[in-house]
Order: structure tokens, then sequence, then C-alpha cells
């Protein structure tokens, strides 16, 4: 195909028409899924009309890994790569790894990749996650239900790394986000409730009774949330630690564990 048969220079201005930064590499990944001009143009069509392109694709790319994503699952982030560095810090061969409320599973399938040898779970309340998450980690075990209760039993106090991704959105900040995550994406991955915290407290508040000696709790939330999430942590006797990307844009907070070797304290619970 010559330059000038090319469709991208037409893809690419009713891309930026509809406000997409990006059009340029859009429209080459739009070029390269499609199997015929038809499909190309609805393919369009639903990516002008706010569909994320990760659920046009089907995948994303995610740590250095292509991630399936489905229609109606949380596409993960890149600023969410932090999350996963940290992570991959505090687990070694052997550990048992937890990826709650995993979405697509792209966080348990990086970590994995990082560190081979893991434990890897994985847990959600939505069925259509779970079936996506159970693609992207054939090696993991991933389960479906709320929170904790979708764990194993045996797991209580085995979890050498729990990384949470739970929803952090302020419910009256959802009207304003971008309409591909506002209209495409499960509300319950997004709504965090009042101050965008309900789930969070809940992981907290149980974390203890799951979290192995010196285990770490890892989440991500907003800069405004950092000193109430902190205040969460320490009552649940969860020593916390602040990860800042500013180029990325991403806030983790890294909670241990109290030890409970011979001698130290009782954790809280």
């Amino acid at each position: 195909m010559s330059a000038a048969d090319s469709p991208v220079p037409r893809l690419v201005a009713r891309l930026r028409a509809a406000g997409c930064v990006f059009a340029e590499d859009e429209a080459a990944l739009l070029v390269q899924a499609a199997s015929s001009p038809e499909e190309l143009e609805t393919l369009l069509g639903a990516r002008v009309s706010g569909v994320p392109l990760e659920q046009l694709l089907g995948w994303t790319e995610f740590c250095g890994l292509r991630i399936a994503v489905e229609p109606g699952v949380f596409v993960p982030r890149q600023r969410t790569a932090l999350l996963v560095q940290e992570a991959a810090r505090s687990c070694g061969p052997g550990s048992v790894v937890v990826d709650l409320c995993c979405g697509s599973g792209a966080i348990g399938a990086a970590l994995a990749a990082l560190v081979p040898g893991i434990e890897l779970h994985a847990t959600d309340l939505d069925a259509v996650a779970v079936r996506c998450a159970r693609r992207n980690l054939p090696g993991g075990q991933v389960h479906q239900g709320d929170l904790f209760a979708a764990l194993p039993a045996r797991l209580r106090h085995r979890v050498q790394v729990l990384a949470c991704h739970a929803p952090y959105v302020p419910s009256g900040a959802i009207g304003a986000m971008p309409p591909e995550a506002r209209d495409h994406e499960p509300r319950t991955a997004l709504d965090g409730g009042v101050d965008g915290l309900d789930v969070l407290r809940r992981v907290i508040g149980a974390a203890p009774d799951w979290l192995a000696p010196a285990g770490v709790l890892l989440f991500e939330v907003g800069e405004d949330q950092v000193d109430s999430a902190t205040a969460e942590l320490v009552s649940r006797g969860l020593g916390a630690r602040l990860a800042r990307r500013p180029d990325i844009g991403a806030t983790v907070l890294v909670a241990v564990a109290q030890d409970m070797s011979p001698g130290a304290g009782p954790a809280a619970s």
C-alpha cells in the first residue's frame, strides 16, 4: 500500500478531533488490529465514541507484558508499575503472593515474570475480571469472591506480599473521569466511596489476619489520601512507608506487618 493509499492520516484526523492525545500511535494499532476496511471503520467508530483502545485491541502493554483485556474489565494503568516494583522487592521463590482486586491480573502476571517461583493467588468479585485474569495467570490460582473471603483459609498468616489495587476514586469524582473509564470500566473497580477509602479500610482491617510475619501490604492512593490511609494502617499496627514516582503519577503505600517472632509483641487486629 502506498502512502497515498494509507488510511492512517484519515484515522489520525478523526482520533485527534475526538480528543485522543496519542492519535498517531492509536491509528497504527487500529490498522494492525483490523482484518478488513470494514472492521477498521467499526474499530475507529468505537474508539471515537470513547471505548478504551485496550478493550478494542484485546490487550494492553504492562511492565513489558502483553496483558489480555476484555470489554468491561478495568484497564491496568502504567502508574501501577511502581506497585509492582515495590512488591517485587519483598518476595522471592516460594513466597505466597496475593493480587487482591486483581481485575485483569496484570499485577500478578508482572510479579510472576519478575520473581519466578512465587505461589500466586488472585481474587476479584467480578466474574468477567476473573475470567480475564485466568487467561493472564495460567500459573496462578484465581478465586472469585469478596476480598479475603475468596482466599483459601490455609493462606492465613502466610501471605508475604499482598498487592491490592482497590478502587480509590471518591464517588463524587467519578463523573469527572475520562469517558474511557467512567463509561466503559466497572463502577466497582473505580468507586471507593465518599473519600475513596471505603474498600481500602476493609482491606487494611483484615490484612493482619493474612499477612505472614514481616509480610507487606501495598496499595495505590491519591496524594490527598496519604495521611488518612496512613492513619488507618497505624491503627492496625502496620508500619507504613510511602513510595512515589512523579514521572508516572504514582503514589503507593507499603505497610509491613508486625513481627510475630518470639519476643515480639502481638500484631494489632
